[in-house]
């Protein structure tokens, strides 16, 4: 069976990651994956937490 993920908006995805603009460079610089329906741009929302994911730097635990 074929699960489908919720397909967001550039503007639901700049709410999580904080700029409208900053996503548009992603899409351009296909940095991020996305899926584009006419003149519609989409982005899984899987994607978006792989994004995070990739990018989350561990917290370091003193001594």
């Amino acid at each position: 069976m074929v699960t489908v993920d919720r397909l967001l908006t550039v503007r639901e995805v700049a709410d999580v990651l904080g700029g409208e603009r900053y996503v548009r460079r992603l899409i351009e610089e296909r940095r991020i994956e996305y899926v584009k329906d006419r003149r519609r741009v989409f982005i899984a929302e899987s994607v978006v937490e792989r994004y995070i994911a990739s990018r989350t730097v561990p917290v370091r635990r003193a001594a």
